[in-house]
């Protein structure tokens, strides 16, 4: 496992920095361009972690025909790259302080992500709902992580708020996501274990809910799976 987790990291992070070299061009052309290597990072990621013995399997329904609010788990960097592949790169919101990275920064920018500042309050709710309703009238699907930051598998962290502005600003149907990335790809951990990602999309919640019972709704459908998910690797120690 050792030996395999090392393979892999310098495999992945050579890689990734030579793919971000290498596509420099494309942030001269339509973000378009930028989202098919997103996509194209996603996949290689997928191919790279067979070397550990990683795999994942997804069930329950994408609704990749329709526009809608990803809300996902938040486990690993594992779905920060994968799910750009499996949902086709919707634009994701994340925290302004990934801009600031070398290269990274400049395609997340391009690609069109929504960034929050999460130290500027009522102001960056109010920005978050203004750059949601400009994804809606795009057509483009959104991507949140709803608790803001990764959660080690079994901790408990609180859902923020950030998930509600854009459900109520768009008036669009939110899909939860459980996933169990952090048992094989751990939060800060260069070792990658063997096993397999389940990713599940959960049924969706429909628009005009208030708040307290949105968010109430969204918690528990993630949270109930989470425990299930985790369960077995929870048991075993890991």
């Amino acid at each position: 496992m050792y030996l395999r987790s090392w393979i892999f990291n310098i495999l992945f992070y050579g890689v990734t920095a030579a793919l971000a070299i290498l596509v420099l061009p494309t942030l001269l052309l339509p973000a378009a361009a930028i989202r098919a290597v997103a996509r194209l990072w996603g996949w290689l990621t997928v191919q790279l972690l067979h070397i550990a013995g990683a795999s994942h399997r997804v069930s329950g329904d994408h609704h990749l025909g329709g526009q809608v609010i990803y809300a996902a788990k938040h486990q690993s960097a594992w779905e920060t790259i994968v799910l750009s592949l499996l949902l086709h790169t919707p634009v994701t919101v994340l925290k302004r302080e990934l801009l600031k990275l070398p290269l990274l920064g400049w395609y997340f920018q391009k690609a069109g992500c929504v960034a929050v500042d999460r130290s500027a309050g009522m102001r960056a709710l109010r920005k978050l709902r203004e750059d949601a309703l400009a994804v809606r009238d795009s057509g483009r699907s959104l991507l949140i992580f709803p608790q803001g930051t990764r959660v080690a598998p079994g901790a408990t962290q609180k859902y923020e708020i950030g998930v509600f502005a854009l459900y109520e600003a768009t008036g669009l149907p939110v899909v939860p996501i459980a996933l169990n990335s952090g048992h094989v790809w751990g939060r800060n951990s260069w070792l990658k274990r063997p096993g397999r990602i389940e990713v599940e999309f959960l049924p969706p919640i429909g628009p005009g809910l208030s708040r307290r019972d949105f968010m109430a709704a969204l918690e528990s459908a993630i949270e109930t799976r989470m425990a299930v998910l985790d369960a077995p690797y929870l048991e075993s120690g890991r």
